[in-house]
């Protein structure tokens, strides 16, 4: 993800590393000033040492600016590649991948966990760079300026590597534990905001709150007990930086007083500032260090949602589907969720272009599962399904969807305008063209009640309409994609029997010349279908007409 942007990272880098050239030279005109020119009162090289100085710091001031946008524009542009990638491929997964996760633990992934990359992406890379390259600067002056010295100050690395090898692993364990504990509670609180109702009907609230309570008390203890281990390794460093300069002072000062002449006041000045410098980078890699733990396990996750395999994906050399005419055969359907339990065992039916199928049956019974399998989205066990011949394996699923029009049981409203909603199943189509499906669904009346008519706000889900208003909507939405083949999942469920007698006449209107599959338990919406197919125990046990299956006073009979 940052290979794109190699040019930009390295300007920072070289900018930072002339930035940190720059400031080695510091410390050695404090040594000059102090040895040299105040015993000489050469006032004129203290005044234009003390400019150079400032001409320094004002060159790694724009330095730090420099970098700082060039980083975080680099970031950024990360952050929302990776983002939009999550997001892209989350779209391509099939249901099965979302029938088995709380959305919740989906959400937090591309929102929070994304965001605690950003400084790490922003920052932490160009700095870890940078400040390696500043230690080999600062080695090689202070080797330069008093080796014995130097080896004093570096008599604290030891002991930090073995502080860093006994916190490391413990400290990435507990990020992942707080990544967990926050994933559960993300989940517990958007499940919650979706079920209030149903939370508030059952008197639930003491309860949940005490759930609520329960799981974010383990996210907070997770997020102590993970930040405990990471601000342990900045104390130390402090520790060490102090007790190796007072050695150097301690070391030095005895040494000068010895009569040793590699050792001056000067010298212990401009090994100071070296020691402020040496320790602060290692201070940021440390941090650097627990940023890296702390990210690693969100990026765990999130890669581990990117690299989820797409099941569902059009196949090498796909061709795109043409113009549909509506003629569907399944051969021999095996399907199942989950290994050795079969959903669908050998189905085999035809339906001629225009025709009208219902299918009916228990619950559980698979008749929602061949309505998914017409629409590809789940693979098959086992056998085809063909459309116009074609088996639908071999085309692209764009090509595919885009001409069937899908109404699930779900009747999902999107936060927006009533238009927009209805508008969802094609883009292109004018204000007319919407409200012309709204009226052929009965839709049209309700919607001109309401405070803006088509152009009234809804909230994500539709809150503020009715089950029946909702359904309606997404009905008119089907509609208006124009659908060669036309799925109604208990498109009529919760819509009043007066509404509904209305809707028939729409509904006569809008079968006419398209294949429709019909799945509903209401006799009125069933009983004028070409072909009813009862289906228990992922098998069709009987199918004909209303009135012939009637006849027959078989398992229809009953229902």
């Amino acid at each position: 993800y940052i290979k794109p942007y190699k040019r930009k990272m390295a300007a920072a880098i070289l900018i930072m590393l002339m930035s940190s050239a720059l400031s080695m030279l510091i410390p050695i005109f404090l040594k000059d000033i102090m040895d040299d020119y105040i015993p000489s009162q050469d006032r004129q090289a203290i005044v234009l040492t003390g400019v150079g100085t400032l001409v320094i710091a004002l060159v790694i001031a724009g330095s730090l600016k420099a970098k700082i946008l060039l980083t975080s524009s680099v970031g950024q542009d990360v952050i929302y590649a990776l983002r939009k990638d999550l997001f892209i491929h989350l779209q391509k997964l099939p249901f099965s991948y979302y029938d088995s996760r709380p959305h919740g633990k989906i959400q937090v992934r591309v929102v929070n966990y994304v965001n605690h990359l950003s400084d790490l992406l922003s920052n932490g890379i160009v700095n870890t760079i940078t400040d390696l390259m500043s230690l080999v600067f600062i080695v090689f002056f202070m080797v330069r300026l008093n080796v014995r010295l130097a080896l004093l100050c570096f008599c604290g690395i030891p002991v930090l590597g073995a502080v860093i090898w006994t916190v490391k692993r413990k400290q990435r364990r507990a990020w992942q534990i707080e990544s967990n504990k926050q994933s559960n509670l993300n989940a517990y609180i958007a499940e919650s905001l979706n079920g209030i109702r149903v939370t508030q009907s059952f008197v639930r609230e003491e309860r949940n709150t005490t759930i609520f309570n329960r799981l974010s008390g383990e996210y907070r203890t997770a997020w102590m007990n993970a930040v405990k281990y990471n601000l342990m390794l900045s104390p130390i460093v402090d520790t060490i930086s102090v007790v190796t300069t007072s050695f150097i002072y301690v070391f030095g000062i005895y040494w000068m007083m010895g009569g040793d002449a590699s050792v001056t006041p000067g010298v212990l000045i401009a090994f100071t500032g070296y020691i402020s410098r040496f320790w602060q980078p290692i201070t940021t890699l440390a941090g650097f260090y627990n940023s890296l733990l702390t990210s690693i396990s969100y990026l765990e996750r999130i890669f581990e949602t990117i690299d989820e395999p797409v099941l569902v994906t059009d196949m090498p050399g796909a061709k795109e589907m043409p113009s549909i005419c509506g003629d569907v055969e399944f051969r021999e359907v095996e399907f199942s969720y989950e290994d050795g339990i079969k959903r669908l065992d050998r189905v085999s039916f035809h339906v001629k272009a225009g025709e009208t199928y219902a299918i009916v049956g228990p619950t559980g019974a698979g008749k929602t599962t061949i309505i998914n399998l017409i629409s590809r989205f789940y693979n098959l066990d086992s056998g085809q399904i063909l459309i116009d011949g074609i088996d639908i394996s071999t085309v692209t699923m764009d090509s595919l969807r885009k001409q069937m029009g899908v109404m699930m049981q779900d009747s999902f409203i999107f936060s927006g305008t009533i238009m927009e909603n209805i508008r969802y199943g094609n883009r292109e189509a004018t204000d007319e063209e919407v409200i012309k499906a709204a009226k052929t669904v009965c839709a049209h009346s309700f919607i001109m009640q309401m405070e803006n008519g088509y152009q009234t706000q809804v909230n994500e889900r539709g809150s503020r309409l009715s089950q029946g208003q909702r359904q309606l909507i997404s009905f008119a939405r089907a509609l208006l994609a124009n659908p060669k083949i036309l799925i109604l999942d208990e498109a009529t469920s919760s819509i009043d029997t007066e509404t509904e007698i209305v809707l028939q006449k729409g509904l006569a209107e809008l079968l006419k010349g398209r294949t429709s599959f019909i799945i509903a338990h209401r006799l009125s919406t069933i009983q004028a279908a070409d072909c009813i197919l009862y289906v228990d125990g992922g098998q069709i046990v009987e199918r004909g007409n209303h009135s012939q299956l009637l006849r027959e006073k078989g398992e229809y009979y009953r229902l």
